[in-house]
């Protein structure tokens, strides 16, 4: 898949301080890409260098196969962590007036805000002042004025800080679909949940250093333990544990059932399939639960992070 940017060997100081190591990662065309990692990680002065809001100390940006130049901001939507409306603005001025710095004409702003306006449920808000508005409210406002000149690569960081589940719902599917309508984005969050849904790819940083990249399902894959979540209707229960025991890795579980069944963890070996684990189950009794514990992108970044 090709890739619409590339930030290469980036190296950041500050004084003493060392906040990105050699970092590299490549963001594919069309895709959502998580950079994930702890506060502090170098997250934010990472996605600053790629906006130029700061030049690394060595190492390369790579836009579209060409080396990022100071017109590209033009391509790029950018919404920081950091909110900076201006607060005495109304906001219908104040979004017209964030769309000609991005290169829009009066007309065409005008036309595609009003259009993001009715999109979002925003559209009574055009007079009000950004200091009338709650954080989610103004959260609203700074996204249309993130996407509004259509740039090829998005940048978000913790877009949902502020928005209640039904708006930050509506923000989830209006990025998926900017995403399907051609759009770049790199998301930086620490809602794992989000992370589920939306990305394809993901970076993990941790201490200045990437641990971890590569596509999501990937990833799961590989941190995946051959382990499965399993409910037993059997007759004699009170030999099933040390049985199952004998030939693999048993531990206890829980799980919402409407059956009074024996409930087990059990990992198998690299020797053993699927199919002999069925095999022996039903052997013992009826079984009425059987699912593969695939690791969740929480789990994945705790268990990465600790181990480094």
């Amino acid at each position: 898949m090709e890739n619409l940017l590339v930030a290469k060997n980036i190296t950041k100081n500050f004084g003493e301080f060392r906040a990105l190591n050699n970092i590299t990662i490549e963001v594919p065309k069309g895709s959502v890409f998580g950079l994930l990692g702890p506060n502090g990680a170098g997250k934010t002065t990472l996605l600053r260098i790629i906006n130029q809001i700061m030049m690394p100390d060595s190492g390369q940006v790579i836009l579209d196969g060409k080396p990022l130049h100071p017109d590209d901001i033009r391509h790029i939507g950018y919404l920081p962590e950091e909110r900076g409306l201006y607060k005495s603005m109304k906001v219908g001025e104040q979004c017209m007036y964030l769309a000609q710095l991005k290169g829009l004409s009066k007309t065409e702003a005008k036309e595609r805000l009003i259009y993001w306006f009715k999109r979002l449920q925003i559209d009574g808000w055009w007079n009000k002042k950004v200091q009338e508005l709650s954080k989610g409210m103004a959260q609203k406002i700074q996204f249309v004025v993130t996407v509004l000149h259509q740039p090829k690569l998005l940048i978000f960081d913790e877009p949902f800080s502020g928005f209640d589940p039904i708006n930050a719902n509506l923000i989830k599917d209006e990025i998926l679909r900017l995403r399907d309508e051609g759009a770049t984005i790199i998301f930086s969050t620490h809602r794992m949940e989000s992370v589920e849904e939306m990305c394809d790819h993901i970076a993990l940083i941790h201490k200045s250093n990437k641990i971890l990249d590569g596509k999501l399902i990937d990833i799961k894959r590989a941190y995946k333990s051959n382990t499965f979540e399993v409910g037993l209707m059997a007759t004699h229960t009170e030999n099933v544990k040390s049985i199952l025991s004998e030939k693999f890795e048993v531990s206890p579980t829980s799980f919402k059932s409407i059956n009074n069944e024996l409930q087990y963890k059990i990992k198998i070996s690299e020797n053993d399939s699927v199919n002999d684990l069925v095999n022996f189950l039903t052997s013992l009794g009826q079984l009425t639960h059987f699912v593969e514990v695939i690791p969740s992108a929480n789990d994945i970044f705790i268990e990465t992070v600790k181990n480094n």
